[in-house]
């Protein structure tokens, strides 16, 4: 199995980044911008995952905003040399409320795969059960700085069609050949989260969630 990392958007992508950084305090603890954030994630995970044996790559090897069109088109290029069945594909991002530069209360991870019922949506369900565990524990960091007034929780899904994973037409989704999840790992406009996505422990978690997932399916389809 070859795992493709999408690192999505680039240092040069209008918004993306938390308020803090839109009026560039640099040295605000809430300064966070996801092209970067996103690039140290994925190339930690690339590391990891070679690591335990298991093929991957980063799409995108740019810092710049590599087209969508591009990006996809790199994918499917891999996925005409291996077969597509031999492909996954896991797109890294983080979620936003607004683009209105201030801060909001939205809070939470989850993932997203293309309409209908496709191996991604197994895909995505062994990342949420791993994100279960890591996210849901009332002993770890995250779920500690939940009051849980309102409405957040901190995992997000979407049980209509049976399975936890939201859907959408996104590019990455649709545009691919393999299957393919796109991960939103909170909310870059929400302090809490942002000091989460930050800390080494946020980072560690993130990680563990998607190659633990990744590694969960590989053996699942392999049983």
């Amino acid at each position: 199995m070859k795992v493709l990392i999408d690192c999505g958007h680039g240092i040069d992508t209008p918004g993306k980044r938390s308020p803090d950084a839109s009026r560039n305090m640099t040295t605000s603890p809430y300064y966070f911008r996801e092209y970067a954030w996103a690039r140290e994630i994925g190339a930690q995970l690339c590391c990891y995952l070679m690591f335990r044996g298991i093929d991957a790559e980063l799409v995108v090897q740019e810092e710049k905003d590599v087209p969508l069109r591009e990006r996809t088109a790199r994918v499917n290029r891999i996925c005409n040399i291996l077969g597509k069945e031999n492909v996954i594909l896991i797109s890294i991002h983080v979620n936003a409320a607004k683009s209105d530069k201030q801060w909001h209360d939205a809070r939470g991870w989850c993932a997203f795969t293309s309409p209908g019922k496709t191996k991604a949506d197994d895909l995505a369900t062994c990342m949420y059960e791993v994100a279960q565990t890591e996210f849901l524990d009332p002993n770890r960091e995250y779920y500690q700085t939940f009051n849980f007034d309102g409405r957040q929780k901190p995992i997000r899904s979407d049980w209509r069609d049976g399975d936890p994973d939201q859907e959408a037409k996104f590019w990455m989704l649709t545009q691919t050949n393999c299957p393919a999840v796109l991960v939103e790992h909170f909310f870059q406009d929400n302090k809490e989260d942002v000091a989460y996505l930050k800390s080494d422990k946020g980072k560690g978690s993130c990680i563990h969630v998607l190659a633990q997932g990744i590694e969960n399916y590989i053996e699942r389809l392999a049983a």
